[in-house]
């Protein structure tokens, strides 16, 4: 064994010998999205070396500035802050035997806080999943009478006045009996406009017309159609 490899196993194990602090993976994660800033974060990691560590329920403030490096006054500022918002709190105690009074620092809140966080996390996960599992078990006839709805809106607005029975039958008839995509028909009104021949005679021969000749996207019908300008039938 190499001498700078004993010097690095020695420094492994004495920071093994010193302690291992148990810190929630939840506030390393998220702290930012649970609004803390890095001071407060660090100061919530050693009081948790100080508690696990060293047995120090309630560490000096001097000893809290020397540990994080900070100015003095600095951490006190930030202990009121994390105490407002729930984080911490000091717990005072007294001896019944020697009425010797005792102060620590109580980290319940954080956990609280952690777990709450986490719980509305996973509730909102599911929540979004079960939307999606909805939104897909939605009955085909229900997606179709949507579909429908959707083009009786846009072809009224193409023409410019309320479809008739005879018209909204038609429709229907080319969702449901033909099977025909719903960006397919709108595409054959949009030729339709195009060519200056809204009614629903003409559009019903552009899309039986791409049916024969096996149409069944719009990008199908593009091509198929620039072909058609261009000649190249």
């Amino acid at each position: 064994m190499t001498e700078s490899w004993k010097i690095w196993a020695s420094g492994i194990s004495f920071g093994l010998e010193s302690g291992v602090v148990n810190v929630p993976f939840a506030l390393l994660a998220h702290y930012r999205n649970l609004r803390l800033n890095e001071t407060e974060v660090m100061l919530l990691l050693q009081l948790l070396s100080f508690k696990q560590v060293e047995r120090n329920d309630f560490p000096a403030m001097d000893q809290l500035e020397r540990r994080m490096g900070t100015a003095p006054g600095e951490i006190s500022s930030v202990i009121r802050r994390l105490m407002q918002d729930g984080w911490l709190a000091i717990d005072e105690a007294e001896d019944e035997t020697t009425g010797v009074h005792a102060e620590s620092y109580n980290l319940t809140g954080m956990y609280q806080k952690l777990g709450q966080f986490l719980a509305e996390r996973e509730q909102d996960k599911r929540s979004g999943a079960a939307k999606q599992t909805a939104a897909a078990r939605q009955p085909v006839t229900d997606r179709r009478a949507d579909q429908e709805r959707n083009l009786f809106v846009i072809f009224e607005k193409e023409f410019a006045r309320p479809l008739s029975p005879m018209e909204c039958e038609t429709i229907s008839g080319w969702v449901d009996q033909d099977g025909y995509p719903e960006e397919l028909i709108l595409l054959a009104l949009k030729e339709a406009v195009f060519a200056g021949k809204v009614h629903f005679r003409y559009i019903d021969r552009i899309l039986l017309e791409w049916s024969r000749n096996r149409v069944q996207t719009a990008e199908d019908a593009k091509a198929y159609t620039q072909r058609f300008r261009s000649g190249g039938r």
